[in-house]
């Protein structure tokens, strides 16, 4: 039987870009569901100006309340110089960072080419290493880029070898637009562990072209054993045209259950998230297993907040 980590991202890349703010005593609440239902890695959130993702204004409260909740690896974004200070100052223990390989993404995302961001990322790398942070680093747009069409492999791979040799100790292919297929995400992975077999690889899908639990069996059958996901499917990028939302987290912990593979996630109990998160956006999400729970009685309406603070 074969491990598999899911990293949900829910809190930070599903919640970023809703237009309800979130209070944080809501975040909370979705946390401790998580928890409960036995999700040992999250991302909270990330270091960015509040103006520009109001929803993440309280990233370094929400960290003081969950960061020691036992059993938990808490991880949080950065994206430049003053959020990599800022999660220094919180206390965080892992942090991601990302850049795209598309130059036109990268300009839209981050108003800089994608050959600067690089440059500045490695430079973050280093610097979060030295400091004692665990740094995972990914490629976005790592599949293709709706704006440039195919990305060479050979420029991801490029990227990836950088931010490794800078400190890096797991490295993420990020399929930014939901461009990539199952026959692509083997063929990268394969190329990406034979040049850099001593880094952990996680993959970030999206389910834009409904393809994301294909493409995520793909990655598992070549090695792949860490993955974001994001419950309900809630999230996507919003300077990506027509990029819809992550792959749904229980909908990965039921096709990993079907094939044997131990998550250590409670179904059931993950439904309960997906009941809250579709209660306060006020409206369905796109996952399908809590549906299904829900049809045939498997899985009840409620939506328990057990805990309104989050164990420290």
């Amino acid at each position: 039987m074969n491990n598999v980590i899911l990293e949900d991202e829910t809190l930070r890349d599903g919640l970023q870009f809703e237009k309800m703010v979130l209070s944080l005593e809501q975040k909370v609440t979705l946390f401790n569901l998580l928890v409960d239902a036995g999700v040992k890695r999250i991302q909270v959130g990330s270091f960015v100006h509040p103006k520009i993702v109001p929803q993440m204004a309280d990233t370094e409260e929400f960290i003081h309340l969950t960061l020691k909740t036992p059993g938990v690896l808490i991880t949080g974004l950065i994206l430049n110089e003053k959020g990599l200070e800022r999660a220094l100052r919180s206390g965080l223990h892992h942090v991601s960072m990302s850049v795209s390989a598309s130059d036109t993404h990268s300009r839209k995302n981050a108003n800089v080419s994608a050959a600067d961001a690089l440059v500045a990322m490695t430079g973050l790398i280093r610097r979060a290493t030295n400091a004692g942070l665990s740094v995972r680093a990914g490629v976005q747009c790592a599949f293709g880029c709706v704006y440039e069409g195919e990305i060479p492999e050979d420029r991801v791979l490029s990227m990836l070898n950088a931010m490794a040799s800078s400190g890096a100790k797991e490295l993420n292919l990020a399929d930014t637009t939901g461009m990539a297929n199952p026959k692509q995400v083997r063929r990268m992975v394969q190329r990406v562990k034979e040049a850099l077999p001593d880094q952990d690889l996680s993959l970030h899908l999206h389910d834009t072209r409904a393809l994301g639990l294909a493409n995520m069996f793909a990655g598992y059958e070549v090695g792949v054993r860490i993955f974001d996901v994001a419950t309900g499917g809630l999230g996507g990028c919003p300077f990506v045209k027509g990029a819809t939302g992550n792959v749904p987290t229980e909908d990965a912990v039921n096709m990993f259950s079907q094939i044997g593979v131990e998550v250590g996630i409670d179904l059931k109990k993950l439904c309960r998230v997906v009941s809250k998160l579709e209660e306060t956006v006020g409206r369905r999400l796109p996952g399908r297993m809590c549906t299904v729970l829900k049809s045939t009685g498997a899985c009840g309406n409620e939506t328990s907040t057990q805990g309104d603070i989050a164990p420290r």
